[in-house]
């Protein structure tokens, strides 16, 4: 009958569940606490995917961190078939290596929004146009979870550089070809879902040397400053020899002397009494700048000018020739939109400097449109 007893370790298995592993994050080459911090970083990531392209489709888009790992780098060649691997270097970071690889679906689906297109009818496989529109659409969301890392490190600013992509297909292939094929990475596989389209993974990835470098400058810098020490006071004077105290005076409290008249009271000190001065008060408008701005100054954004939009069948498209007129949807004489990074910021009308196109600002749009042109 003892035989037939669970141990305690049995017993919390099946408490656990089948789906459950209670490896502690250091089996899986990250402390607790590196995990965490690294857990921070993974949702930075996924946050950023989830706003370039929610921004690009113009519709409701979740993005969630899957799972965070790390695994040696020539697994991810057998994760799944042909992918899109995108390799930049961390400017700032002391050019530390990254990458991103999504499956050729999910490039698709980012170039064609990227395109202004629906993320729908998509082709058969990735053209050069294609590659180059989604790898586009990568490094704005690498801009954006840089920027957003960048704010961790609290002055530190990291910048994508070098930033190159191509279609990987088969075995043999690894993210960083400096470094082994069994060389452990640090990877957080975020789930991309577009309404109306589809689900798309992609990785983000770091060697997991400088996912430990990265988490060691984090913690310096939010790290409590190193206590003081204390500075020894200096020895007190001896004080000279005191003459004998005199007797105490008799106090207005004091009771008056048998038979005699009760002593006058002394009268209290005037007391200062003058109205409150208040600094005055600044009206909204007049509100300072972020104090961290310069974090943000240096970082590139496209400014794009748009005249027009229209839609058209892919018949219409096709035939097109030389002499083909495209009429837009705005009126001679309109405004044209100023976006920047895609997202509208402002107005104005076409002029024409030294035989070069350019434009003059008429108008800022409100916070009010800037918001409606995001999607939210």
């Amino acid at each position: 009958m003892v035989d037939e007893l669970l141990s305690q370790d049995e017993i919390d298995a099946l408490l656990s569940g089948p789906g459950s592993s209670s490896a502690p994050p250091a089996a899986a080459g990250l402390s607790p606490d590196e995990g965490d911090v690294l857990g921070e970083v993974a949702n930075i990531i996924a946050n950023a995917g989830g706003n370039v392209v929610g921004m690009l489709a113009g519709r409701a888009v979740t993005a969630t961190v899957g799972e965070t790992t790390v695994f040696p780098q020539g697994e991810l060649a057998v994760r799944g078939g042909r992918q899109l691997l995108y390799t930049l270097s961390c400017d700032g970071f002391d050019d530390a290596p990254a990458a991103m690889a999504l499956p050729e679906r999910g490039a698709l689906i980012m170039a064609d929004l990227m395109m202004g297109g629906d993320g729908k009818d998509l082709p058969g496989e990735a053209n050069d146009l294609y590659l180059s529109a989604s790898q586009e659409g990568l490094s704005q969301m690498v801009g954006s979870a840089f920027t957003s890392i960048s704010g961790l490190l609290k002055g530190q600013r990291l910048v994508p550089a070098g930033a190159s992509g191509a279609l990987k297909e088969g075995e043999g292939w690894v993210p960083f070809g400096d470094r082994s094929p069994d060389d452990p990475v640090w990877g957080v596989r975020v789930g991309v879902s577009v309404a109306d389209v589809g689900d798309f993974d992609l990785w983000f990835l770091l060697p997991v040397d400088r996912a430990r470098e990265l988490v060691a400058r984090i913690h310096a810098v939010l790290a409590p400053p190193a206590p003081t020490a204390p500075t020894k006071a200096a020895p007190a004077a001896p004080k000279p020899a005191s003459a004998p105290s005199p007797a105490p005076r008799a106090t207005a409290a004091a009771s008056p002397p048998s038979g005699g008249a009760p002593a006058p009271s002394r009268a209290a000190p005037p007391v200062d009494v003058r109205p409150a001065e208040f600094v005055p008060l600044q009206g909204e408008g007049g509100g300072a700048l972020p104090a961290n701005l310069d974090l943000i100054v240096d970082i590139p954004v496209r400014i794009t000018v748009e005249l027009g939009r229209t839609r058209k069948t892919i018949g219409e498209v096709l035939n097109m020739a030389p002499g083909s007129v495209v009429e837009l949807e705005k009126m001679a004489g309109e405004p044209v939109d100023v976006l920047v990074n895609g997202k509208l910021v402002a107005r104005g009308e076409v002029v024409v400097i030294d035989e070069s196109f350019g434009v003059r600002v008429t108008e800022i749009v409100s916070k009010t449109e800037r918001i409606r042109s995001m999607g939210m």
